[in-house]
Order: structure tokens, then C-alpha cells, then sequence
């Protein structure tokens, strides 16, 4: 191969090269992992929007299964322990991050987490990056110490909040100010999750697949399964409604929480609903699955920083039901795209799952054009994208970085 037959003094000159002929600005954005997951998602887009946009887009994390994601769209992947949060890796990772700096003339480092933020923001000084974050949701601060190490994520020149509820809790609990918090909300790609996209096929493969009776009523609940999601307030709700016709899909895997599964299914059992309510561990084409579902439900106890699965579902046309606090109170209009509910009240839930499933046909169709224009109108993979690109043309006033809008589809 070329780089074995290339002397050290002929190596150092060819990356000189290639630095001088390089175009566009270079952003490296670092996530401890590249799994399932909103911010992971919105790592990857922006990944590709930056290599269509012409700049050179690098990403750092301790890999996963959407490494091949980075791969179709030309970024580079980097690997590294940036997911440890043992202080002695977080120092290795120090250096290893300010060699990355150098090699590739990064211009712009963005973590999006804390640990990396830490690394990072040790990493940048000295060199010519600038360092920025994004900050995914709040933390819980229970000490002084624990408030220190979430404080990583404000170091950035700027900080991004993807809601306006993120950038209050930035504002109280690290003093930031307007002039730091760029507020960007998370968007997803209409090519992908729009009504039309999906074939009657996919949704009879899916339908068999759950075992769902013709004609069923289907309650769909996305979400891994950790107990703030509010799996157990949907189980009473479930009971409350004591409908024979409705079923209930919980969608996500217990990533290793076997125990709060098996509390989930005692507790569908005990109330008599094993045939009625099912954990499914993950689905391929959630698309399908929100068109196969009749009411969606989001019932997080606690605040959710943005929460996509309201924002799927509006975009797929699905009556959505979501707790009212967090991110769903920014992306659910009350009474006019969805409901929103009291947090932890089966009760409420039940009755807002009644009147979802009560809609007449004309009345779920104005729902849906409702919905599917509010998503389309603020929460696209494209405006995010865009608006995020802005945050970093602050930082190196760079008025290349512009991303160039694809043409969109006729199903948008």
C-alpha cells in the first residue's frame, strides 16, 4: 500500500498538502456512543449535512451499530473510550483528543455529553478549536458534586438547547445567558416518516409479527424500558379502560434492566391483561408501527428534554397523548395536534386515550393535517440541520458553511 512505502518526512509533507488543499471548515463532534437514541440521531445528521454542506465532518465516540450510518455519508469515524466516565480515562482521553485536534486541523470541537465535554474542553486549550456543546436534557443535581461534573456541559462558547425547556434549565442552574444558549430543536427526516412512505405490506408484516387481531384498536408506547418512561402509569390506564377491542404495544428493550421488565409484566398480569398489553424488545420500521397504531402515548413522569416519538407521531398523522411538562409542552399543540396530560395520573390518560379513540373519521383526518404541517413547519432534519450549521459559522464565521437544502420530496 501508498502509506507503507512513505518515509516519515514524506508523510508529515503530504498531510501539509492536503491541509492546504483541504475546503471548508473541520468539525469534530464527540458522543460516548453511536447507539439508538435522539441525540445520537441528531449527531449523525448534522455529520451528513456538514459533508453536504462541503466541510469536513469527523465523529469521535466508543462506536456502535450506527457507525456504518457515518460511513454512507462520508464522515469519518474516530474511535475512542469517550463513553468512561473513569476520571483516569477522561485524562487519557485529554491528549488523545488535542493529537486529533492537530492532525486534522479541527476548527471546531462540539460535545455532546458530559464526560467527552470535560475531555474536550481540556483538549481545545491550547490549540486553535473552539469548543461548543449541546445539551440533550436536564441532570439531576443531587450534591455539590454532582453539579460539578454536570457543569461540563456549559463550558462551550456556545451551548446549544434542544428546547426551550433545556435552556431554562441552563439559564438557572449555570447562569448562562442568551448570548451563549442557541436554541435548536431536534428534527426528523419527512422522507422517512410521512404516511405515504409506508406500504400496506410493511404493516401486515409488523401487524403479524405482534399478533394483532383485524381491526384492533392499537395503543402504540415507544421508549427503552427505565422506569421515568411511565410504562406502569399506562398499564393502569389500560385497566381503567377495561376494553376487550383495545391493545396495548410497549415498545423497547430493558438494556439490561430484567428486573424492571419483570415488574412490568407481575404488574400486566396481576391486573388481568396479558392477552391485552405486550412488551415488544425493538422494531425495525417504526414508521409502519406508528401507522399500525391508533392513539400513540408518550407518558414520561419525568421531563423529557425534547422527546421524539410525540414528533413521529405528528408527522405520521397518529393522535398523540403526552405528559404536560418538558419538551412535549413545545412540540404538541395542546387541543389542536395532540393532548397533553398530567404526569403520573392513569386516570387522565385513560380518559384522553378514550376521547383519541372516540374521534370520527373526518375528525382523526383534521387532526392528522394539523399535526403533519405543525412537524413539517418546525421540526424537519433539514431545519435543524441548518440551524445548526448557524451555530457554528458564529464560531468561525464561516459564511461556507451553508447548508444546500435538497430537493424535497413530493410526500413532504
Amino acid at each position: 500500500m501508498l502509506a507503507n512505502t512513505l518515509t516519515p518526512k514524506q508523510g508529515k509533507a503530504l498531510k501539509k498538502s492536503a491541509r492546504s488543499v483541504q475546503k471548508g471548515p473541520v468539525i469534530m463532534q464527540i458522543i460516548p456512543a453511536l447507539g439508538a437514541g435522539g441525540a445520537e440521531q441528531g449527531c449523525i445528521d448534522v455529520a451528513a449535512g456538514l459533508v453536504q454542506a462541503g466541510a469536513t465532518s469527523i465523529i469521535v465516540s466508543n462506536g456502535g451499530p450506527r457507525t456504518h450510518d457515518l460511513a454512507r455519508s462520508g464522515a469519518l469515524h474516530i474511535n475512542l473510550p469517550v463513553h468512561s466516565k473513569n476520571p483516569i480515562v477522561m485524562w487519557k482521553n485529554i491528549s488523545s483528543i488535542r493529537r486529533l485536534i492537530r492532525t486534522h486541523n479541527v476548527d471546531i470541537v462540539h460535545a455532546r455529553s458530559r464526560a467527552p465535554a470535560w475531555s474536550a474542553w481540556r483538549a481545545c486549550q491550547g490549540t486553535n478549536a473552539h469548543f461548543m456543546t449541546t445539551c440533550h436534557a436536564p441532570y439531576n443535581t443531587e450534591n455539590s458534586v454532582k453539579n460539578f461534573y454536570n457543569s461540563s456541559i456549559s463550558k462551550g462558547e456556545r451551548v446549544i438547547a434542544i428546547s426551550n425547556f433545556v435552556a431554562q434549565y441552563l439559564r438557572d442552574s449555570f447562569g448562562l445567558g442568551d448570548d451563549v444558549i442557541r436554541i435548536v430543536h431536534n428534527g426528523i427526516a419527512l422522507e422517512r416518516f410521512h404516511p405515504t412512505t409506508v406500504t400496506p405490506e410493511r404493516m401486515i408484516k409488523i401487524s403479524r409479527q405482534w399478533r394483532l387481531p383485524d381491526g384492533a384498536s392499537v395503543i402504540m408506547m415507544p421508549g427503552r424500558l427505565t422506569r421515568w418512561k411511565g410504562h406502569h402509569v399506562l398499564i393502569e390506564a389500560m385497566a381503567l379502560l377495561d376494553r376487550a377491542d383495545v391493545f396495548c404495544v410497549m415498545i423497547g428493550s430493558d438494556q439490561g434492566r430484567t428486573e424492571y421488565r419483570t415488574e412490568l409484566e407481575t404488574a400486566i398480569a396481576t391486573r388481568g391483561l396479558e392477552g391485552r398489553v405486550r412488551i415488544i424488545d425493538h422494531c425495525d420500521d417504526m414508521p409502519s408501527a406508528y401507522m399500525l397504531s391508533t392513539v400513540v402515548v408518550s407518558a414520561s413522569t419525568d421531563p423529557e428534554g425534547f422527546g421524539r416519538v410525540p414528533v413521529e407521531a405528528q408527522a405520521m398523522g397518529r393522535p398523540v397523548i403526552a405528559t404536560d411538562h418538558g419538551g412535549a409542552q413545545e412540540t404538541i399543540r395542546r387541543g389542536e395536534t395532540g393532548w397533553l396530560i398530567p404526569p403520573n395520573d392513569p386516570a387522565a390518560l385513560a380518559r384522553a386515550i378514550e376521547e383519541a379513540l372516540s374521534l370520527s373519521q373526518q375528525q382523526r383526518a383534521i387532526l392528522a393535517t394539523r399535526a403533519m404541517a405543525h412537524v413539517a413547519e418546525t421540526f424537519t432534519r433539514e431545519r435543524m440541520i441548518d440551524h445548526t450549521l448557524n451555530v457554528y459559522a458564529e464560531l468561525i464565521d464561516a459564511k461556507a458553511i451553508k447548508l444546500q437544502q435538497p430537493a424535497r420530496s413530493a410526500a413532504e
